[in-house]
């Protein structure tokens, strides 16, 4: 309970070389993205090895519109989650962070998207593992799996600080699923940048350097009875078109590392000291 972790980064170094920096600056646990295509089974090794607690792996979920979508290649991307999942419970990880949804444009969730997630869950349910689903764009997918599937003790919510501001209006959504939040992707943000919600605004910066209102964020967390662990997710390449995140890539793993987790710090601070 109240781990600090911080997620795998883009910054470029190694899996070994990322986690034994992390161990070294502070941290407690770390979080990956599963690719199929990656030595996953490496990367728990690494994790474990650095003396690291794996807190949780991201699914996969650029195709994850396809569960709603096609017959055909949503079966196939159906597996594929499986797939995830199955790994994720040979490495004794009992968390996945899965999105409901990606794309802007989608609005319309299908009865063959609500079963495909049904079964889903029951199977990750029968390995022994809790889906926790992130809040993105398209939130009337996320509302109608819990709708449907709101009260199966799997199914969860992870909140992302960043895409409440960027994707979701700024809305409470801590609140709103307060029975249901079991994990966070806690990062900074400047919210929408213009007329139409745009992925390139989801910019995952270090806490304290967008807009986000960390104090109300705790508060939040604090009278949603939060028990979990507080987990970073942040970006340290350049996203197209935007310069924020330049100044993480210039500086080493060791500084990025090193000035996340103070940040990380003041922010538990901020949450055991909070009044509700």
């Amino acid at each position: 309970m109240y781990k600090l972790v911080m997620g795998l980064t883009d910054h470029g170094e190694s899996v070994q070389e990322q986690t034994r920096v992390m161990k070294e600056t502070g941290w407690e646990g770390a979080f990956s993205v599963w690719n199929e295509n990656a030595d996953n089974r490496g990367t728990a090794r690494f994790i474990k090895d650095a003396g690291l607690y794996y807190q949780s792996v991201h699914a996969p979920f650029l195709d994850i519109y396809l569960l709603w979508e096609s017959k055909e290649e949503g079966q196939k991307e159906l597996e594929r989650q499986k797939r995830c999942l199955r790994e994720c419970a040979d490495f004794g990880v009992d968390l996945v962070v899965e999105h409901a949804i990606i794309g802007m444009e989608r609005n319309t969730p299908t009865q063959m998207g609500v079963d495909r997630f049904g079964e889903l869950f029951e199977f990750a349910e029968k390995l022994g593992i809790t889906i926790a689903l992130e809040n993105t764009e398209g939130e009337v997918y996320l509302e109608k799996l819990f709708e449907v599937y709101g009260s199966r003790k799997n199914v969860k919510f992870c909140i992302d600080t960043g895409h409440e501001m960027c994707y979701n209006g700024g809305a409470d959504l801590i609140g709103k699923y307060a029975d249901k939040v079991v994990a966070t992707h806690l990062n900074d943000n400047l919210g929408q940048s213009g007329e139409k919600i745009v992925w390139t605004d989801d910019l995952h910066l270090l806490p304290f350097e967008g807009k986000a209102d960390w104090q109300g964020i705790v508060r939040r967390l604090k009278k949603a009875g939060y028990k979990g662990d507080f987990t970073f997710e942040l970006k340290t390449r350049r996203i197209p078109g935007r310069t924020e995140n330049e100044r993480y890539a210039r500086i080493s793993f060791e500084e990025f590392s090193a000035d996340a987790f103070s940040r990380a710090k003041k922010i538990k601070e901020m949450f055991l000291k909070a009044e509700i």
